[in-house]
């Protein structure tokens, strides 16, 4: 039979209502505790991801049945076999990764034996130090977004296991701890801007992993760049001081690759004592710009052909290489900005001798001799290198090649393959097929991997450059000319030179919770739309928050009119800013309290008193039968003392329950209140 929509929620309902409220209260925290460990499920292993999964499913199970939680007898030794597995798997009980497994394990296990209020506590103390370490991965604005919610569900349970009886709906508890987040709100902005900066992570970035970064590396082999081109993920964001370039000018150097061994290019060895290259420039105009360069975990830094200075990074210093590369002394694991200025209309050549140019004509032997044929029959019909580079690239634009996402897989001889077989690749295809035609003629010539193009969102100015956009290219040496550039791709595809791959790849939202492919689509116009607007949020996040370091603090302080600003001035801002926030959220709470009955706090004070003088109140005593039974036991105190007891009561007696009741402010009683506190000063 169907059960009804109706009929269904009415058994939940039910259900629910047969629930104890400590068993809610479980069950409610069993599930922010899943909630906070979701994303961490990114990053650890799938083993402990399920383990962890399957003893909160324990817990709900016991609970909802009402169960006894497993004695310590059976937990122990689990316990112990997970942690050998954590050893395993990490190969140390120490580090970022292997603490935030060991946390999540613990938590998982806390809730097994939680016995009493106190480990429920214990257990929502962990909860706060699993969200903190969220950020240990991802600074996104979804991540911070979904901590802060996070947050307020630890709060409401801390809140919900206060109570001991007649808890307040659920809704309250959730008010009631958004309340608590936004209170602190202003005292963590003056925090932000005030507390002082330190260069890199705070918890230490050299010790960290450079794991889950992604984009080029120090090597390039047929299939390595063709994944990037489907990837969305943000390489870097520009900003530029002077006018946009046109995109087929945005070549944005990367690794520079001289050494092949058949399959795989990697960088040529660097010569000791060798001089730097001359930029031969055909105009002086420079064009500036600033990059937000993401974590790669490489050396490499980009900048547009060619880069006319060396760029400056706080707390990391930058070298040039003699074939224009840039390399930062450490790998760049966290987001890092820097200013650059290049020459877009050039021409360079580097110092080099016989002997130099040698490395660049290097080619394993016993590999590609279709291609060392092709390169002999091309060479016999003319010497002039500028001829042959020509000659090369009409082969490319005339005969059946192929520019494709998806190119066949190659074997051993991989050129031979491509030039004489498939006829389908990418770009890294062309350019080393290109390369090694060059050395093969015995021209010098080398690959030049980085990004070609870039995004202009137009909501913010800033140009995006994606992963998609990776690109090879190659260079060759021609003599006075010295090293020119040459773009095989620009010969078989000249529309990814003058646009980009975006709409081939699939495009993320959300830190990737959502994704599509916008190409073809009748929806394309908006999903490009949410895209760019997504792209400038997270661009004004990293610029404003993620990217505040010690450098933009002090132009704050400076601009604010405080020259020099040093510890002392932080200090003495951050003591006068908390003084006015606290006094700003104190006032209104101080003017919204509850004013106290004056009468009844003259009682309370009645009450006291004589209770340390060894008259207490019973508890189901008025004020008419505490008086009685005062003026019976005449023995317990002097009659001028038992008088001020008796008058008191009576006074008070008449006040509370033979008249209106005595509002706090209220004149109408004042001369019976003054009364009062004359006969309690007496009872004293």
């Amino acid at each position: 039979m169907k059960v009804l929509p109706s009929a269904g929620r009415a058994r939940l309902t039910r259900a629910a209502s047969n629930l104890s409220r400590e068993k809610i209260d479980i069950l409610f925290l069993i599930v922010t505790c899943a909630l906070i460990m979701a994303p961490h499920g990114a990053h650890l292993p799938p083993w402990i991801t399920q383990v962890a999964l399957g003893l909160l499913a324990w817990r709900c199970w016991i609970t909802l049945r009402g169960d006894r939680l497993p004695p310590r007898w059976l937990l122990l030794p689990v316990c112990l076999a997970v942690m050998t597995g954590v050893l395993f798997t990490y190969q140390t009980m120490l580090g970022r990764d292997t603490g935030v497994a060991m946390l999540v394990l613990l938590i998982a296990f806390k809730l097994l034996e939680m016995h009493a209020k106190r480990d429920a506590f214990v257990v929502v103390f962990l909860s706060f130090f699993l969200i903190l370490m969220n950020f240990f991965y991802s600074q996104t604005v979804v991540t911070t977004a979904l901590m802060a919610v996070a947050v307020v569900l630890v709060l409401t349970v801390q809140i919900s296991f206060q109570y001991a009886q007649n808890a307040p709906p659920l809704r309250e508890r959730l008010r009631l701890a958004g309340s608590i987040v936004g209170l602190a709100l202003p005292l963590m902005v003056v925090l932000f801007l005030l507390f002082p900066r330190f260069h890199g992570p705070f918890w230490g970035g050299a010790s960290q992993s450079s794991s889950g970064t992604t984009g080029l590396s120090d090597s390039m082999a047929p299939g390595h760049i063709t994944k990037l081109a489907l990837s969305s993920d943000i390489a870097y964001r520009v900003e530029f001081i002077d006018p946009v370039p046109r995109h087929a000018a945005l070549y944005w150097r990367g690794p520079v690759l001289g050494v092949f061994d058949g399959r795989t290019w990697t960088p040529a060895p660097v010569r000791r004592n060798q001089a730097q290259p001359t930029l031969v420039r055909a105009n002086d105009r420079l064009t500036r710009y600033r990059v937000t360069l993401e974590p790669t975990g490489q050396h490499s830094l980009f900048a547009l052909e060619m880069p006319a200075q060396v760029p400056r990074i706080a707390a990391q210093s930058v070298t040039v290489q003699t074939d224009l590369q840039l390399l930062a002394r450490t790998p760049v694991n966290q987001r890092i900005r820097y200013e650059a200025a290049s020459y877009l209309d050039f021409q360079f050549s580097a110092p080099e001798t016989a002997r130099s140019l040698r490395d660049w004509v290097q080619l394993p032997p016993g590999f590609n001799p279709r291609t060392h044929e092709l390169a002999t029959q091309m060479l016999a019909t003319s010497s002039d290198p500028n001829l042959l580079v020509q000659k090369v690239l009409e082969m490319f634009r005339q005969q059946n090649f192929r520019y494709t996402l998806e190119p066949p897989a190659l074997g051993e001889h991989t050129v031979d393959e491509f030039l004489f077989s498939t006829r389908a690749g990418f770009c890294e295809h062309y350019a080393s097929a290109f390369v090694v035609l060059m050395r093969a003629m015995d021209i010098p010539a080398r690959v030049v991997t980085g990004y070609q193009g870039g995004e202009v969102n137009r909501l913010d100015g800033y140009m995006t450059v994606r992963q998609s956009d990776a690109h090879a290219w190659t260079e060759v040496w021609l003599g006075e000319r010295g090293w020119v550039r040459v773009d095989p791709t620009a010969a078989i595809a000249p529309g990814r030179i003058e646009s980009s791959l975006r709409s081939e790849a699939t495009q993320t939202l959300l830190g990737g919770l959502v994704s599509f492919n916008m190409a073809g689509s009748k929806w394309e116009g908006a999903l490009q739309n949410m895209r760019m607007n997504w792209d400038a949020i997270n661009n004004r996040w990293n610029q404003m928050v993620l990217d505040y370091s010690a450098t933009r603090q002090r132009n704050l302080l400076e601009s604010l009119g405080f020259r020099d600003p040093g510890w002392r001035t932080l200090a003495a801002l951050s003591i006068a800013c908390f003084s006015l926030v606290m006094v700003a959220m104190g006032l209104p709470l101080l003017r919204n309290r509850r004013r106290r009955d004056r009468l009844e706090a003259l009682y309370d004070r009645f009450c006291q008193s004589l209770s340390r003088q060894g008259m207490p109140r019973e508890l189901h005593e008025g004020p008419r039968g505490w008086r009685n039974r005062l003026q019976a036991d005449r023995a317990a105190a002097n009659p001028d003392k038992l008088r001020a007891w008796c008058e008191f009561l009576e006074v008070y007696e008449k006040l509370r329950y033979a008249g209106p009741p005595v509002q706090a402010g209220a004149a109408s009683r004042d001369p019976d209140i003054a009364r009062l506190r004359k006969l309690l000063r007496l009872c004293r």
